[in-house]
């Protein structure tokens, strides 16, 4: 478990996660709102290069910005959905692109298309500033990512 003290320290966090990424990897947020997750999704987009401002997909349900050395980074929430639907779908292929790095808030509604190599980002909120991350890989390559952070 990490123990993150401020929203840039979450962002430098999340940059130093965006920088390790080469394509492929899947990423689950968990979290109440306001726990940090659109946070440490801009620190990634810092990581990845990407050069417009990253916004929560609330409304949207999914963003995609283009990253450096031709990835690209595709943010989903489904926090308004009840069903993954046809989001579902679209979801089952950007995750198996491997020049996409994807990022998914509220994921139980499309836990069955998501693959089990995925790193599993768990955020809580002790007080108003401080955030606990404890993060789980499900395969070699979330493990990768899990033994290149330290």
């Amino acid at each position: 478990m990490k123990h993150i003290a401020s929203e840039a320290a979450m962002k430098d966090f999340g940059a130093r996660l965006g920088r390790l990424f080469q394509g492929g990897e899947v990423i689950e947020l968990i979290g109440d709102v306001g726990a940090g997750k659109t946070t440490l999704t801009k620190g990634i987009g810092i990581g990845l290069a990407v050069d417009e401002a990253i916004q929560s997909p609330s409304f949207t349900i999914s963003r995609v910005y283009s990253a450096r050395d031709d990835l690209q980074l595709a943010h989903y929430d489904f926090y308004r959905l009840d069903d993954a639907g046809i989001m579902g779908a679209e979801l089952q292929e950007v995750v198996r692109d491997p020049l996409m790095v994807t990022i998914i808030e509220w994921a139980a509604v499309a836990e069955n298309v998501l693959p089990a190599d995925r790193l599993t980002i768990h955020i809580t909120s002790p007080t108003e500033t401080d955030r606990n991350v404890e993060l789980r890989a499900g395969g070699a390559v979330s493990q990768r990512l899990l033994e290149q952070l330290g």
